[in-house]
Formats: C-alpha cells, sequence, structure tokens
C-alpha cells in the first residue's frame, strides 16, 4: 500500500458538474438563437440534421468526460474496495483518478487500508507470540498444581509455589505488554511540541544529549512516550549515552552501546522480538515506537552508524 497517487491537474467534480449542466442548458438556448435569427438560411431539414449532429457530439464530448473524470474513478474504487474485503492485494489503485475529489478519496482509502493491514499484522504477530510464548509458562502451572495435588514435602512446595509465582509473572508481563500496545494504537494527538521540552523531562541512568532544537507534528505525551522506549532500550543494551540530532522533519536518536547485529535487523519492530527474553524483555519497545509514529503519518527505520545503534524518527510534513 506503499504506492503513491501522483499529483495531476483534474478539473473539480464541481466543474465538471456544473459544465455538463450549463451546455445542456446552453444547446437549446443556442438552437432557439440560430432559428430566429437565420433560420431562413437552411431548410427544416438541414436545421434538424444540423441540430442533430452538434448534439450527438456535445452528447459523446460529455460522456466520455463523465467516464475519464467520474465513472472510472468510482469503479477503480469500487473493484480496490472489493479486493481488500476479499482480502485480495490484485486490484491496486490507480496513479491518479479524474478530480481532486477522487484523487483525496483515494488517498484517504489507501491510508485506512494500511492502518488496516498494520493492524490485521499486529493481531496475527500477537497470536503467534500467544501461542508461543505462553505456552511455557502455563505448562509449568499446570505442572506445578498436580504436583501439589499429591503429598510433597515442605521444600518441595516451597519450589513449586516459586515456580507459579514465576510463571504468573512471565503471564502478567506479556500481557502489559499486549495492552501497552493496544494503548499505542490509540488516536495520537498531532501537536505540535518543541524536542528540547520533552528531552528535558526524560529521565533515566544514561546521559541524554540533544543536538538543535525543533518543532515535530506529533503531541508531547506521545513524543516522550517514544523517545522513552528508545532511551530505555538503548540502556538496557548496555549504551551510557544517547544522542538525539534534530534534522529536517526527523529525529536521529543514537547511543555508543554494542550495536545491533546483522542478522537481527530486519526483525528488531517485530512486535516480541528481543535478544533479552532471559532478562525480562518483552520486544514490544520498539514496535509500540513504530505503530506511534505510524498513526500521525510518520515511520522509524534503522540508519547506519560507525557506533551503536541509531534510528531516524521521520515525521510527515
Amino acid at each position: 500500500m506503499s504506492k503513491q497517487i501522483r499529483q495531476k491537474w483534474r478539473p473539480p467534480l464541481a466543474l465538471v458538474i456544473g459544465g455538463t449542466l450549463a451546455v445542456i442548458l446552453c444547446l437549446p438556448v443556442i438552437g432557439i438563437g440560430y432559428l430566429r435569427l437565420a433560420g431562413g438560411i437552411l431548410g427544416w431539414l438541414e436545421t434538424a440534421q444540423l441540430f442533430g449532429l452538434v448534439a450527438a457530439i456535445a452528447t459523446l464530448i460529455l460522456g466520455f468526460l463523465l467516464w475519464r473524470l467520474v465513472l472510472r474513478p468510482v469503479y477503480a474504487l469500487t473493484a480496490h474496495a472489493d479486493a481488500l474485503k476479499n482480502g485480495r492485494d490484485d486490484t491496486p489503485l490507480p496513479d491518479h483518478f479524474g478530480t481532486p475529489e477522487f484523487s483525496a478519496l483515494g488517498r484517504a482509502m489507501q491510508d485506512m487500508a494500511t492502518t488496516l493491514q498494520d493492524r490485521e499484522a499486529g493481531l496475527r504477530a500477537y497470536t503467534d507470540h500467544v501461542t508461543h510464548e505462553l505456552k511455557s509458562p502455563l505448562t509449568s502451572l499446570i505442572g506445578a498444581a498436580e504436583l501439589l495435588e499429591g503429598d510433597v514435602d515442605a521444600e518441595d512446595r516451597a519450589q513449586l509455589a516459586t515456580t507459579i509465582k514465576q510463571s504468573s509473572q512471565k503471564m502478567d508481563e506479556l500481557l502489559k505488554a499486549l495492552r501497552r500496545l493496544a494503548a499505542a494504537r490509540e488516536p495520537v494527538g498531532r501537536g505540535p511540541v518543541q524536542v528540547a521540552e520533552v528531552v528535558a523531562a526524560l529521565s533515566g541512568n544514561i546521559e541524554i544529549e540533544l543536538a538543535g532544537d525543533s518543532e515535530v507534528p506529533i503531541d508531547r505525551e506521545s513524543l516522550h512516550a517514544v523517545l522513552t522506549h528508545l532511551v530505555q532500550n538503548a540502556a538496557a543494551h548496555g549504551a551510557g549515552k544517547v544522542m538525539i540530532t534534530c534534522e529536517e522533519r526527523s529525529l536521529r536518536v543514537s547511543d555508543d552501546g554494542p550495536g545491533i547485529a546483522p542478522g537481527n535487523r530486519e526483525r528488531i519492530f517485530d512486535p516480541y522480538f528481543t535478544t533479552r527474553r532471559e532478562a525480562g524483555g518483552t520486544g514490544m519497545g520498539l514496535a509500540i515506537v513504530r505503530t506511534m509514529l505510524r498513526t500521525v503519518g510518520g515511520d522509524v527505520e534503522l540508519v547506519p552508524c560507525q557506533k551503536g545503534a541509531a534510528f531516524r524518527l521521520r515525521f510527515p510534513e
């Protein structure tokens, strides 16, 4: 759904409808005026044939314009909507539409489809994760409960209680991560907000340095959440300093940590992917960052750097 609709001049829909009505109104008026002023030049048959030809030509021209500027875009949007409803992607949107109104409608449909596909991908990822991650603590809980039903001594009972507690905590962490992801999909305010104001409110056991300042189209709480996830992620992976650089319509967030292994770079934005599972990592931080930015029309990407990891937060114009 990343295909862009080309900006190409077309008459607005109001002009198309108004022009059609004007032609329908003017043709009879022109015919009456001709008959009054020059009705004796041609006979009645020749006059009827002339105006019949003019009417036929005008009808063909208007029919072609209405088909190209109105009917064809409607058919294209309908086919695209039907394909999306049936889960197919074999009917893409055309490059451009007949009028600015239909172009705006096409872009809105494209954005809506992208949002729905992102949500479907997140739900599918969560379903896969549930079947994998919750299986282990749930098995431990069932096994501990079955053992507790039998005769066990005090030492074994304490170990089983510890197993139950740890498994319950693990399941609770996974459910909290799901709630954070769901909250990230809620509408995000458009702002704007000054980056310096948000960076000043960041906290943590890591040095944070800001280079420059700019205004970004996102609300204060959302930008604070995005930067907090990135800062905490850097600190969890051993970084001692985070540099936030203001660029044109973007922010570059880099750290001096060990960086990201080449084999993991394609997966770091996938929900629940983490290399710190033993340390309690849930793999939701970067997924939440991407979800929140895409809500306002932005995105996040991993960019090359000499040391550590660097991310570019892109915002719409």
